[in-house]
Parts: C-alpha cells; structure tokens; sequence
C-alpha cells in the first residue's frame, strides 16, 4: 500500500518562500542593478486602497524618482538585510528543520542591465555563498527566476516582456546561473505567480502600458506573457540539456472562484474565472493553448503575434511539476459584474459569508486549498508544489519579548490538515513553503507591518528598528510540525 495514503510522503518538503526584492537589501552594492522592484513605494495605511494590487508605475514616474524629485521611500531596497545577514538567518531555517528554502536570484545581481554582454562576478558570488551554507545544513534550494525583478534597463529599453527581444535575455541570464550552479540547485522555477501580469503588467512584466496606448492593457499583458510562455519552454529546454536531474516547475497565483449562487450564470461565470486563471498552467504543463481562450481572445479583440516554431517549442518543453501560492479564494456574483461592482480583487466579486477575513481583507478558506489542490491534480496529473500560503497580521511584542502568534498558527494548521486530506484523495504533493518565515517586505504595499513570519524583525513600516531577530511562538510550533512530518499540528 502506499504510504502517502496515511499523510505526507517522508521526502516531503517541507520549508519556507522569499523573494529577493522583498528581504535582500542591499540594492546598490557590488554593482547590482536596479530592478522594477526598487521603484515600488511604501503606501501607508491611511492612504492604501481596499484593494491596492496593481503597483503600476509610469515612465514618468520612474525619470522622476531616477532624477530625485520625489520624496517616496522604496522599503524593497533595503529588504530586511537578508544580503548581510544570510548566515543568520539561514541558521535560523536550519533550527526551523527546512528540508528546502525557496528564494529567487535578483537578475541585476548577475546582469545589472539585464544585457551585459559578461555577468557581474559579485553577485554570481553572492548566490554561491548562500547556495553554499544552505548546502551546509542539508537545506535544498528552490529558485525562482524572475520574481518581480524585472531590470529596469530592460523596461526602459523595450518596454520589458512586451518585446520579444526579452526572451534572448532571459534565457541567457538563465544559461548563466544553471552554468553557475548545476551542482547546486535541483529545483527551478521560471516565472513566480505568471499571471500577474495580466492585473499588473509593471509588476509581472516590466512593462509600462501607456507607451503602447493604441492597445488595451490586457492585451499588452497576454502578448508579454506569451514571451514568457516561450521563454520558459526554452529555459526549460536549456535546463534539461544542462542538469538532466534538475526539475523545472512554473508557477501561478491561483485564484479558486466560486459562484455567489446556484444561479447557472454564477456558475458559468465561476467555471470562466477559473479557466482564465489556469489558462496560464494549461499552456505550461499541457504545452499548448486551450481552446476556450479561442473565444476570449476574439470577444476582447486581443491578437497575439507568435512566431513560426512558438507553438512546438511549447509542445516540446513543458514543466516538470506545477507550484502555486494559494492565500484566498473569490466568490463572483453576476449580478454585481453587471453593474460593474468591485470586490474581494475580481470585478463582480462579493464576500464569502461562509468564511472569515484577514486584517487585509483577505478571505480565509481552507477547504478551498482541498478544493484547488484536487481540481489542479486531476486537470494535469503533475506533482504539485505549493510554494506560498501564509498569513499576514499584525503582531505585537509583548513587554517579556514574546510574539504571541497563535492566529498565524491556527491558520497554518488549519491549511496543512487540508494538504493532508488532499494527499489521502491521491493528490501527488511534493512540499510546501510557508511564505515569509522571515518577516519582511509586502509585496504590493511595501509594508513591513504586514507579517508573514515565524521570525520577527524589528523593523518598522518607517524603516526604524535594529533589524535584530526574535522566534514567534509559532517558531516552535512550525518546527514540531516540520520535524513529526505533518502528524502533530
């Protein structure tokens, strides 16, 4: 019989995600470039949107910043000071049990133009260096790519993933670190959460909409992400040629809707919302386009242009294993996409009354991690990764220096028992990385009030703080977890 019947495989791995625009710091040392990511600005809470998402800049804004005229902090440059402190904090994961961490490499590190014609020695030895003591404590590297950190250069010389040009540059600052680190690094991710792009193509894409103003933002987005799609069939392949033992996955944010109602158009639309959002995994798992964005596309008058021998490259290079982060689901209602109402992130969006909500207004379900571990399991019959899920919250310190983060417990608990049942329902699942072990930058707000971890930083959404280390309670929780395998929650 097959032991996964009872719980979780004894390979399972179990671990921790970041990005590296979100903790390194360190923005303008050993001649690192400037990335999409260092022009997003910390938005207080007073002034922040109910749904601010979209971190959307301009090409105007960007001079701006380049030229000093604007007085907007960008906390991302900073990080949390993971590119000093690593050591630190690596052993920290290491006391946690990772069996992986799950980072990014930043690309202007290795090509601070995104371009250049020889990689920078520096950053390729930044990476080494982490891969090396994460090697130390038998922690496996999960990479990602590109994870937001679009090169500036790249944005401002052709408007980022918009052009074609972009995918000769990607692969071959992917060539570079497989080259740099095939001995190090078995699991690889290309694009983190692809479909991004398609709410915010600055952040997904590096790309800059009003510069092609005579064509909507959507279909800039989809004609982008289908660089992407043929990047990361080439990488892919570059990958396999390079490390024949690697695995490559791709990612998304998945974004499980439900119909508001029994009504059949709340259904319709629900099963519509869910094909557009895994029209992205279909193209890289399945290798080619669905059908049914056949009709989309035509309905919203988006053409893609594509090259002779895109669609064999993405017949022939499709990813190994599917990863996701999974934070919320949405609930449609149609009646509200009729009078075009806004809610809970998706246009005719309404809340859940069924489920409770986050300090960020973030749904909380579950059952709906079951639901959409089994819905992407039978659709694909790939191995699944789930690579981010995790609760942001406020936490305070107590006046003996404890955080007591029993709300960030009894949400991860409650997701991981539904891992479990998913994984007794034959689902082949082979880790999961609880987003922001570490506290640090939002990605959308830049906040850093906004905590993920099971360790806490003493810095402030001003910047203000020590910096210093300190374990949550739930630090200990999550190594119980980690070292019984899942069995005592």
């Amino acid at each position: 019989m097959d032991s996964t019947i009872h719980g979780f495989n004894k390979d399972f791995l179990w671990g921790g995600a970041t990005a590296a625009n979100q903790i390194e710091g360190a923005y303008n040392e050993d001649d690192k470039g400037m990335s999409t990511a260092d022009f997003v600005k910390y938005i207080p809470k007073n002034e922040r949107g109910k749904h601010n998402l979209s971190m959307d800049v301009t090409a105007d804004y960007i001079k701006q910043v380049i030229a000093g005229e604007t007085n907007d902090r960008f906390p991302k440059r900073d990080g949390i000071d993971f590119y000093h402190r690593y050591k630190e904090d690596i052993a920290l994961f290491a006391e946690l049990g990772f069996k992986v961490f799950r980072l990014s490499i930043n690309w202007t590190r290795i090509f601070p133009n995104g371009d250049d014609k020889e990689p920078n020695e520096a950053g390729l030895q930044f990476y080494d260096n982490v891969f090396d003591e994460l090697k130390k404590y038998g922690i496996e590297p999960l990479v990602t790519l590109s994870h937001y950190e679009t090169p500036i250069a790249l944005t401002n010389r052709f408007n980022g993933w918009y052009d074609r040009q972009m995918i000769d540059c990607f692969t071959n600052y992917a060539e570079t670190v497989f080259k740099r680190y095939k001995d190090k690094v078995k699991y690889w991710l290309t694009f983190n959460e692809i479909n991004v792009i398609v709410h915010s193509p600055y952040t997904g894409g590096g790309i800059l909409t009003e510069k092609v103003s005579h064509k909507t933002k959507e279909e800039i987005a989809y004609q982008a992400v289908h660089h992407q799609f043929v990047a990361s069939a080439l990488v892919t392949k570059i990958a396999k040629e390079m490390m024949p033992e690697a695995k490559v996955g791709c990612m998304l944010a998945r974004m499980q809707t439900y119909p508001h109602t029994n009504n059949p158009e709340d259904i319709l639309e629900a099963q519509q919302q869910n094909d557009l959002n895994l029209f992205f995994t279909d193209v890289q798992a399945k290798g080619e386009y669905p059908k049914y964005m056949n009709r989309y596309f035509e309905e919203n008058n988006i053409q893609i242009e594509k090259e002779i021998g895109d669609e064999e490259i993405l017949k022939q290079y499709p990813v190994d294993f599917i990863s996701f982060s999974y934070y919320m689901t949405m609930t449609i209602s149609t009646e509200n996409l009729k009078n075009e109402v806004s809610g809970n992130m998706v246009k005719g969006g309404v809340k859940n009354e069924y489920l409770e909500t986050s300090d960020w207004g973030w749904q909380i379900d579950p059952i709906g991690l079951r639901v959409t571990l089994r819905d992407f399991y039978n659709r694909y019959n790939k191995p699944l990764f789930l690579v981010e899920n995790g609760l942001g919250a406020y936490d305070k310190v107590e006046e003996d220096g404890s955080i007591k983060d029993e709300y960030r417990i009894d949400y991860l608990k409650k997701h991981i028992i539904q891992m479990k049942e998913a994984v007794k329902d034959g689902v082949d699942l082979m880790g999961y990385t609880a987003w922001g072990p570490i506290d640090l930058i939002s990605m959308s707000t830049s906040e850093m009030s906004k905590r993920y971890g099971f360790i806490y930083v003493d810095q402030d959404d001003e910047g203000n703080g020590t910096l210093n280390r300190y374990k949550k309670d739930s630090f200990a929780w999550y190594k119980n977890v980690i070292a019984t395998n899942g069995e005592e929650l």
